[in-house]
C-alpha cells in the first residue's frame, strides 16, 4: 500500500507542478498516470513541439518543459505509479481516502487532486476494416520520436494544426512527406498553412486535396496506401509510414463514476476558492476541470495547482496559520535534505 498526503491523478505539467507547491508546504505527493512516463500529453503527443506562452520562456519544447518540471520537483521526492489508471475511490474515515488502480495498486491519501488533462484519450481512427492489422507496424497515431522517420517515406492525413505542423517538421527529416486532406481548406494556424504552402512550392511536401485514404496495403506492415481524390478513380502511393492525425476523443474513464459533478466531459469545481469538487477533499486542476471563464492553458493549471495546495494545507492543519513567504526570502527545503536559497545580504562598510 502506498501512503501519501496528496494523491495526484495525472502526471502532466499541472500535476507535476502541484508536487512543487505541495513540497513548499511540507506535504508529500504521489502521482498516478496511465502513460508509461511522466509528462502527459506533452510527452506523449508533441514532445518536440515548441510552446510559446510559458512565462519566462520565449519558446520551450514540450519535452524540455517536462524535463525542467521533473528537475524542479526532484528535491520533494514524489512517488509514481505509471502505466496504471485510477478506477475507484472510497473514504476510509474522516482523514483518509483509498484509491485503487486497474492493476490493483492501493493508495491511501488525505486529499485527491485530479489533474488528468483531457482524461484518458484515444485517437480518432480512420474507418477501415483492417486498421488494427497495421497499428505500430507503420500505422502511427502520434509522432513520439521524429528521428524514427529519418529518410523514410511518410504520408500524413488530416487538416488541423497537428497535421500541418508535423508535415512541416518531418519535411526536414523524412525522405518524402505527403499531406492528404479531404478538403482544399485547412483548419489551422495561418503561419502553419503558409509554411506548408511554401514547402509545397519548394517540392518538399506533396499535397493531395481534396482526397481521402481509403485503404492500407502491405504484407505484415504498411507498404502503400490507397487514395481517392475528389471522388475519382483510386490510386496507390508507396510509403513506409501512414500517420492519420484526426484528433483525439477525450474520456474521463472510471473517474466519471465517482459521483463528481460533470459538465461536457469536464469536472465542475469551485473556482472562487480552491478548485475543489462537490466531494470534499477531492480537487480537479488543469484541463480536466471547468468553471465560468475557464481557459485550458498550462499557466492556468499552474495557478490552480498553487491554490489547491494551499487549500489542502489548511484542511490538513486546522487552526494552524500559514504565513506565505516568497521563495526568494524563505528558500526551498527539499525532502532529500537539500536547500536552495538566495545569497544572504552582507553588511560591509565601503571606504
Amino acid at each position: 500500500m502506498i501512503t501519501t498526503d496528496i494523491l495526484i491523478i495525472g502526471a502532466g505539467p499541472t500535476g507535476l507542478f502541484a508536487v512543487f507547491e505541495a513540497g513548499l508546504l511540507k506535504m508529500k505527493c504521489h502521482i498516478i498516470d496511465a502513460l508509461p512516463q511522466p509528462g502527459g500529453q506533452l510527452a506523449e503527443l508533441y514532445p518536440k513541439k515548441p510552446i510559446f506562452d510559458i512565462p519566462g520562456y520565449p519558446s520551450v519544447n514540450a519535452g524540455e518543459l517536462v524535463d525542467n518540471l521533473m528537475e524542479q520537483i526532484k528535491q520533494f521526492q514524489p512517488g509514481f505509479t505509471l502505466g496504471e489508471t485510477a478506477v475507484s475511490y472510497k473514504k476510509i474515515d474522516e482523514e483518509w481516502f483509498e484509491v485503487v488502480t486497474n492493476k490493483g495498486t492501493v493508495h491511501r491519501c488525505k486529499a485527491i487532486a485530479i489533474a488528468g488533462g483531457l482524461g484518458t484519450f484515444e485517437p480518432r481512427k480512420p474507418t477501415m476494416d483492417n486498421i488494427a492489422d497495421y497499428e505500430e507496424k507503420g500505422l502511427e497515431y502520434f509522432v513520439k520520436e521524429p528521428e524514427h522517420f529519418r529518410n523514410k517515406k511518410v504520408v500524413i492525413a488530416g487538416g488541423g494544426d497537428s497535421a500541418l505542423d508535423w508535415s512541416v517538421f518531418l519535411s526536414n527529416v523524412a525522405s518524402e512527406v505527403t499531406l492528404i486532406h479531404r478538403r482544399n481548406e485547412f483548419r489551422g494556424a495561418l503561419d502553419s498553412v503558409e509554411k506548408v504552402q511554401d514547402l509545397k512550392n519548394q517540392g518538399k511536401i506533396k499535397l493531395i486535396t481534396p482526397a481521402e485514404v481509403t485503404a492500407i496495403k502491405g504484407d505484415g506492415k504498411v507498404e502503400a496506401i490507397t487514395v481517392v481524390r475528389d471522388g475519382e478513380e483510386a490510386f496507390d502511393i508507396e510509403t513506409d509510414y501512414f500517420i492519420p492525425l484526426f484528433g483525439l476523443t477525450p474520456k474521463l474513464g472510471e473517474i466519471s463514476q465517482w459521483g463528481l459533478n460533470i459538465e461536457k466531459n469536464a469536472i465542475v469545481v469551485n473556482n472562487a476558492l480552491d478548485y475543489q469538487t462537490n466531494i470534499e477533499g477531492i480537487y480537479a486542476i488543469g484541463d480536466i476541470n471547468t468553471y465560468p471563464g475557464k481557459l485550458k492553458l498550462i499557466l492556468c493549471g499552474f495557478h490552480e495547482a498553487t491554490l489547491m495546495c494551499q487549500s489542502v494545507y489548511n484542511r490538513l492543519n486546522p487552526g494552524k496559520k500559514y504565513v506565505l513567504k516568497y521563495t526568494t526570502v524563505s528558500g526551498v527545503d527539499g525532502f532529500d535534505g537539500s536547500r536552495k536559497e538566495a545569497e544572504k545580504a552582507v553588511v560591509k562598510k565601503i571606504d
